[in-house]
């Protein structure tokens, strides 16, 4: 594998965002993701996650492109309350992003909003991605609203992509290209 990049360290006044490291691998952590209300509209939603698959998670993330991210609140000790995901398509130049806040009293606060905003900066103004791309449910709108006030345009919904409570769910589909960008044929 070459070299991987490194995903710059980017903060405001209330959050950070950092790489996932094993000081994140806590019964705290593996709780979110064994929580359905968390997991509601994420494939993780379907698996039983312990200490060990998460440490397995951790490892093939680190030996891989993607970035494993970590996201901490500054005025508390940084207490890890979320994760970001982002998956690399080199070839492309694209990145795609993930995100999970675990910690539901920091739900509705504004703080997912946070993190994506400083996660779309760092990728392509500092990393320098021409593409950034996310996607969730159709009835997750909490994230859809999300995408949207972070100047993500919504692309597409696919039809029938999850299921869901028994029912077919769309996937909404998104994409963020920076100002800079300059089309290219």
């Amino acid at each position: 594998m070459q070299d991987k990049l490194k995903f710059p360290e980017c903060s405001d006044d209330k959050i950070r965002i950092v790489d996932f490291s094993e000081r994140h691998l806590t019964e705290r952590y593996v709780s979110w993701l064994n929580d359905p209300e968390v997991v509601r509209y994420s494939e993780q939603r379907h698996h039983h996650h312990t200490l060990t698959t998460c440490l397995n998670y951790f490892n093939s993330q680190r030996n891989s492109p993607n970035f494993f991210l970590a996201i901490e609140l500054k005025d508390d000790d940084n207490l890890h309350i979320g994760n970001m995901g982002v998956e690399i398509d080199k070839y492309n130049n694209k990145a795609d992003v993930s995100i999970l806040i675990g910690e539901k009293n920091i739900w509705g606060t504004g703080v997912a909003t946070r993190a994506w905003g400083l996660a779309l900066n760092a990728l392509t103004l500092e990393l320098g991605y021409r593409l950034v791309t996310a996607g969730t449910m159709e009835m997750n709108i909490p994230m859809i609203n999300l995408m949207i006030r972070c100047g993500m345009t919504i692309d597409a919904i696919l039809p029938k992509r999850f299921i869901l409570d028994s029912k077919q769910i769309g996937l909404v589909s998104a994409s963020y290209y920076p100002v800079n960008v300059i089309e290219t044929i």
